[in-house]
């Protein structure tokens, strides 16, 4: 594999890219973020693991760029901050994954491999649609009759997955794992609080609504009541 690094610590930048290079994988390394975020604009990278605090340009905000930019490799992100605010912030910036300081590399090693059996884009269906409700994964757009929908990264990933299972009842533990990617409750109101901006979004000024609320079980995404 052809990995990106972004690490300004020398030691833990040494640390792991000699160890990909161990494994016979093929490691570029940036200790800046500028620089990093050049890097990081070419979407010839199978996996990228960039570390959250970077000098000239921040983590995050590399990451942002380069969804922005339609680069699509997926990305580890290194942080000191292990608080749940700070792991969803991430999140939604774009990253897929997240790594919290101090690790072993034999984590970050599974976490790298994880990440490139994920299947390319390209390869699995780019184009969702639930009655005028559009979505094209490609270029990230969503239409509704029509009409131009601008979502934020964590709108667009929760309203692909509701898409994804359209007419079934997704649960609250469903959505943290498959679109926060947590295994346990962090007993905070993100999902219900992204439901709500989502549906100000795709059902506000519409006839009909297509996000539902099933009372008891989770939510439904539906073209009919």
């Amino acid at each position: 594999m052809k990995i990106l690094l972004i690490e300004d610590d020398q030691d833990t930048s040494r640390f792991v890219a000699n160890g990909l290079r161990e494994r016979g994988h093929v490691v570029d390394q940036s200790a800046d973020g500028r620089d990093g975020l050049d890097r990081a604009s070419n979407p010839g990278y199978d996996v990228m693991v960039i570390d959250r605090m970077l000098p000239s340009v921040d983590g995050l905000d590399i990451v942002k760029s380069a969804r922005a930019a339609g680069v699509k490799s997926p990305v580890l992100l290194l942080t000191t901050m292990g608080g749940v605010n700070d792991r969803v912030e991430g999140l939604e910036a774009g990253a897929d994954d997240y790594l919290v300081k101090p690790f072993a590399f034999a984590e970050l090693l599974a976490r790298v491999h994880a990440l490139a059996r994920r299947p390319p884009l390209a390869a699995e269906e780019t184009v969702l649609r639930v009655g005028d409700l559009e979505m094209d994964r490609l270029k990230r757009t969503v239409t509704r009759a029509g009409r131009r929908i601008e979502l934020q990264q964590q709108e667009f990933r929760l309203l692909e997955y509701l898409m994804r299972n359209a007419g079934q009842v997704v649960t609250r533990a469903m959505l943290l794992e498959n679109v926060w990617e947590f295994h346990f409750d962090p007993r905070t109101s993100v999902v219900e609080t992204h439901i709500s901006r989502l549906r100000g979004k795709v059902d506000r000024d519409f006839d009909r609504e297509l996000i539902h609320t099933v009372r008891g079980s989770g939510y439904c995404l539906s073209d009919t009541p």
